[in-house]
């Protein structure tokens, strides 16, 4: 049995149960030759259980045939940070200006949640990534 040969990797970032055809996703799938609602209809089904505004990182393989899968992944660090910290956005001036706190026992529930796409990473070096994160959106870290 061969493998099916790999035309593109496309990458997206869309909020749960919101693909529509329209760009991003449109776009991003008609350059691949894809069938835009065929995603559109299984990736909404797949994310009617969570939140409307949660942004869903996908991987998709598109193939030479014309078909395709996709992984789901967490949502980015920065919108758990962001909830955290109850803030709407980071700071104008990270380092100068502080956008809102956090604390270390929410940094590791949060890299909890992300190491279910890295497993191999460490939940040390995890936490330490999530405060570089929040050092850059001026969140700090208490």
């Amino acid at each position: 049995m061969s493998k099916k040969a790999l035309a593109a990797k496309i990458r997206l970032v869309i909020e749960a149960g919101q693909a529509k055809p329209a760009p991003p996703v449109g776009p991003a799938l008609g350059q691949a030759g894809l069938k835009i609602m065929d995603f559109c209809k299984d990736f909404n089904a797949k994310t009617a259980d969570m939140k409307p505004d949660v942004p869903v990182s996908v991987l998709i393989n598109a193939y030479e045939d014309k078909t395709f899968d996709y992984v789901m992944k967490t949502p980015p660090a920065t919108y758990f940070i962001k909830k955290a910290a109850g803030i709407s956005s980071g700071a104008q001036k990270p380092g100068h200006q502080v956008a809102g706190k956090i604390s270390i026992k929410h940094l590791y529930a949060i890299a909890e949640v992300k190491q279910k796409d890295t497993p191999h990473i460490g939940m040390e070096s995890m936490v330490k990534n999530l405060m570089g994160t929040c050092k850059s959106m001026g969140v700090q870290v208490v």
